[in-house]
């Protein structure tokens, strides 16, 4: 696990929540035996499409002015899901219905929370 992975983790999650999204949380992927590659997992979702696009907009251009470029983005054209690779991180960003439908923090239950900004929890 490596801390500056943590520290984006955080980072990425803040602009979330400044921009508004819902229940965001940072899970630590670290320990995880399943086929995750990352360290943190950042889980957020929004009420639009238009805000998801936004959102994460937002994260792109906070991490680019940093000189951070995600590995990859999926599902920045309308749709209701954006993951962002950014290799050590991994960002879910949901509209909220189809947060709820897959159900990651389920899937991924034994994953520590180690962020929440919203609450200020802050596990590390």
């Amino acid at each position: 696990m490596d801390r500056d992975s943590l520290e984006m983790a955080k980072n990425i999650a803040d602009v979330c929540y400044k921009k508004l999204a819902n229940d965001v949380i940072v899970l630590d992927m670290s320990k995880n035996d399943s086929m995750c590659e990352c360290d943190y997992f950042v889980i957020a979702d929004v009420q639009t499409r238009n805000q998801l696009k936004d959102v994460a907009q937002s994260i792109d251009e906070e991490l680019s002015s940093q000189g951070i470029e995600p590995r990859s983005i999926q599902g920045k054209n309308d749709n209701a899901w954006t993951l962002m690779d950014y290799n050590s991180v991994i960002v879910h960003l949901f509209i909220s219905s189809e947060r709820d439908y897959y159900n990651l923090e389920g899937m991924w239950k034994d994953a520590p929370l180690v962020y929440a900004p919203e609450t200020n929890a802050s596990q590390t």
